[in-house]
């Protein structure tokens, strides 16, 4: 059975973000992932994670301007400083909650981008991160994001974002892929799962296209659990999605998982 980790941004959000930790233990995870974490010192995020027996296996680097609508700034030409500066601060946090996977947002572009330009910044941004992730045994994300949710943004598909990582060639990068993405992009998710499986880092699941629960919709996620297990994917796979109700109440999936 694949090993599931509770997004504290997405479920348990009835609670405040410290009481979403305890929710999940009782739930019966045994890691949490979450957006960002740079609301709260990482001394307490620690805590929080200690005190529940909780992995902190995944969060993003610093986005820009979050609340402004930014989505990541690791393709915008001229914002490298601001990036650099991210990685510093997302790798203390990394190191503090014992993290060992960070997540690259590459940001919005607009419709007439000169693409190779910000193909070459977002390169350039993942090699620096990347190296210095490196240093601290630690591996960079990237993530293909779908135009309906988020128009604009730079990576999209899982063959961009596997062409990109072969391009970088650092070893330590890998894509994440998260199948309610996935399945809107580019649909035959099983087979792209096992033609990029050998540089999937990280997944994410979601029904499509309601982004509840992995319960619905056109995604057979029971086929896709047994074929992770088949595949023998050892990482850990991010609940990502919209609880209809109060989270507890839509976990029977997981019993049954």
């Amino acid at each position: 059975m694949p090993k599931f980790a509770a997004n504290l941004t997405m479920i348990f959000n009835e609670y405040e973000f410290p009481a979403r930790f305890p929710a999940a233990a009782k739930a019966g995870f045994d890691a949490v992932e979450f957006l960002f974490p740079y609301d709260y010192p990482p001394a307490d995020v620690g805590q929080w994670l200690k005190e529940n027996k909780l992995k902190n296996v995944l969060f993003n680097l610093p986005p820009g301007n979050w609340a402004g609508g930014e989505r990541g700034i690791s393709a915008l030409p001229g914002r490298e400083d601001e990036f650099r500066a991210g990685v510093v601060k997302a790798i203390e946090y990394a190191i503090a909650l014992g993290t060992p996977q960070l997540h690259m947002m590459a940001g919005l572009i607009p419709a007439n981008a000169d693409l190779t330009l910000h193909s070459r910044t977002y390169l350039s941004n993942m090699k620096f991160a990347a190296r210095e992730l490196a240093k601290h045994k630690l591996n960079l994300l990237l993530e293909p994001i779908n135009t309906r949710d988020m128009p604009g943004y730079f990576l999209n598909t899982q063959a961009q974002a596997h062409e990109l990582l072969a391009e970088c060639g650092e070893s330590n990068v890998r894509v994440q892929m998260d199948f309610y993405h996935a399945q809107i992009m580019e649909g035959d998710l099983a087979m792209t799962f096992k033609r990029y499986f050998k540089n999937i880092g990280h997944i994410q699941i979601a029904s499509v296209p309601s982004r509840n629960e992995p319960d619905d919709g056109e995604v057979n996620y029971p086929f896709l659990f047994k074929l992770f297990d088949e595949m023998g994917y050892e990482g850990w796979v991010g609940c990502e999605y919209r609880p209809r109700g109060k989270t507890e109440d839509g976990l029977s999936w997981l019993k049954q998982s």
